[in-house]
């Protein structure tokens, strides 16, 4: 078995305890819970999702639905479908089975409808709506009712009902009614001009990791879409949504280097770690140690994680193996081809990343 690091260390049982905790919530809430599949980017886990009861998969990319369509007939993509390419691969996996896409603009409805048509398949579509995020959406209830008008019209398209990501949502859990009141109100005034004017509404499907057992503080929402919460990571850590035991995935890395003084080198950098600070604790490093709390990731390269190691009690020496829970564990899995699955009492087996690399 091939015994080096970097190497991405999935820990079984902390998945499947994850996974049955949020499974819990959505069923105690009467929500209903669509993984975003990003975060791990494996059949493996999104069947183990799905067997622990979701209701669907979401993804972002068209690269990433063709691979879960391998499994589940009823796929949410969570991003603007804008482009021939994109919309002609969306039709062709709606010729077979229930697909979903939320989109913001007329072009985009536009788009969709001629594929839908030419391929003879009619596509579920959600009006992607801003509630306080500013990365997509349209940006009234006015807005998002005149959107869905148009793709009621539009041949081949399906109205489902509204889209949102609350991902500016970072307050501890007990601090969040505010926020999430104001997301529930601007998603009340869309939905009440959808019923008043006989337009569907069926789904409405919004939520996070940070925010996702606040959820029902969002009586609109009907589905949740969290990713991170089957591993965790730094974010969800330092931001105080989960403790470090509930992180499933971590890096396994050798130290390479003591010769800087007060400072070691292990083998994953910027192409294992990635170069993403920690949104909670910007300053606190590229990612947390186990074994050796008080250092820190001070920088990444390529191929190095240079490591501050002065205020340690003791140091990790060159050939020494430490632990890393990266901050942002999203894009480290797309970083990989494989990673190891553990379970107790059993050999780690490779894992593939099946939509790793699948970006378009």
């Amino acid at each position: 078995m091939n015994t080096s690091t970097p190497r991405l260390m999935i820990d079984a049982v902390r998945v499947e305890k994850n996974l049955n905790r949020l499974a819990a919530y959505g069923k105690s809430h009467n929500l209903d819970i669509r993984p975003h599949t990003k975060t791990h980017k494996s059949l493996k886990l999104a069947r183990m999702q799905l067997q622990a009861g979701a209701i669907g998969l979401t993804v972002a990319k068209v690269g990433e639905a063709n691979i879960m369509a391998e499994i589940c007939d009823d796929v949410l993509v969570a991003y603007p479908t804008v482009d021939a390419w994109r919309c002609k691969q969306i039709a062709q996996l709606a010729q077979k089975q229930k697909i979903t896409v939320a989109l913001d603009s007329d072009i985009a409805v536009e788009s969709l409808s001629h594929a839908a048509k030419k391929y003879g398949c009619t596509i579920g579509v959600l009006v992607d709506m801003d509630v306080g995020f500013h990365r997509t959406g349209v940006q009234t209830a006015l807005a998002a009712f005149e959107l869905a008008q148009k793709i009621d019209q539009a041949p081949g398209l399906r109205p489902d009902g509204l889209f949102c990501f609350p991902g500016q949502v970072w307050e501890l859990p007990e601090n969040q009614g505010p926020v999430l009141a104001e997301i529930s109100s601007k998603l009340a005034e869309a939905l009440d001009l959808f019923s008043r004017h006989g337009l569907p509404a069926p789904m409405v499907s919004g939520g996070s990791t940070p925010s996702a057992f606040q959820s029902h503080l969002v009586p609109e929402f009907t589905e949740i879409r969290p990713g991170t919460y089957i591993f965790n990571d730094m974010n969800t850590v330092r931001g105080g949504f989960c403790e470090l035991d509930d992180c499933a995935a971590t890096i396994l890395t050798t130290v390479v280097s003591d010769a800087v003084p007060g400072q070691v080198v292990v083998d994953a950098g910027s192409k294992t770690l990635t170069s993403d600070r920690c949104g909670p604790e910007p300053q606190s490093g590229y990612g947390y140690i186990l074994e050796y709390p008080e250092a820190k990731i001070t920088a990444l390269s390529e191929e190095h994680g240079q490591v501050e190691v002065r205020t340690c009690d003791h140091v990790p020496t060159v050939g020494e193996r430490v632990t890393i829970i990266p901050n942002h564990i999203c894009p480290c899995v797309n970083l990989q081809d494989y990673a190891w699955w553990v379970e107790p009492d059993r050999p780690p087996e490779p894992l593939p990343i099946d939509a790793r690399g699948k970006v378009a």
